[in-house]
């Protein structure tokens, strides 16, 4: 048995096609919802599993011991590609390269100001993690009480029909309602995949952030200790 028919032989395409004008707009809505929601679902997958392999090369590198005037050739000479915490380091490398060559900055206004850049850098990267997750939210919030009101039009006009009939029974009224009912499905259907979706994403830009910020916390000690180091050197000479 075809799990699209019903037992009469009504199917779910004719319940949608003979669903009044406003039920069918609100199908047409949650549906779009649901391909939208979906498309996003698929970018920010991909960009999250792109930052986490981004981050991970990058610490690996990072703690390597290597030279960081060589890693940050590396990563600066290709912005386009670089992202996540690697702008956050070459935004602060830089700036540290430019403060360190002015004269008579103290360590304390050099540190400060590698952190203030950094942070600008951070923030815009947090930024960038919880894009497209409202649209989530509000679709996983949403949807289910879009859906329910479509259903709600749907058997309310199945009772006005059902009230100018002289004779009654629950097969004239049950081919309305279940249309009705099928907008509530699509709700659900649009707003379930939308809340995991969001759920999982929030979990991870959290995750980065969270990592993002140790970072520029542990980078923002390196200079601290390697100015006060150049600082020590000098009086010494």
């Amino acid at each position: 048995m075809n799990i699209t028919t019903s037992q009469d032989g009504i199917s779910i395409l004719q319940m949608v096609s003979d669903a009044s004008l406003l039920v069918k707009f609100v199908m047409l809505m949650l549906l779009l919802a649901s391909l939208i929601s979906w498309t996003m679902i698929f970018r920010k997958w991909f960009a999250m599993r792109s930052l986490t392999r981004t981050a991970d090369t990058f610490e690996d590198a990072f703690w390597s011991g290597g030279d960081l005037e060589r890693l940050f050739q590396q990563w600066s000479s290709s912005r386009s590609n670089a992202h996540g915490i690697c702008n956050i380091f070459v935004a602060g490398y830089s700036e540290y390269g430019r403060l360190s060559t002015q004269e008579g900055l103290d360590r304390t206004e050099l540190v400060d100001g590698v952190h203030r850049v950094m942070r600008v850098a951070l923030s815009r990267e947090i930024d960038l993690l919880e894009i497209h997750l409202s649209f989530l939210a509000t679709v996983g919030s949403t949807s289910p009480y879009v859906g329910l009101f479509g259903t709600v039009w749907g058997i309310m006009n199945s009772f006005r029909s059902l009230g100018v009939m002289k004779q009654a029974s629950i097969a004239t009224v049950a081919p309305g309602i279940a249309e009705a009912l099928v907008a509530t499905a699509m709700g659900l259907f649009a707003a379930i995949p939308a809340v995991i979706a969001y759920n999982r994403f929030s979990n991870s830009a959290e995750h980065l952030g969270s990592r993002y910020e140790v970072f520029m916390e542990e980078f923002l000690a390196i200079v601290n200790r390697q100015t006060l180091g150049n600082r020590r050197a000098d009086k010494s000479l």
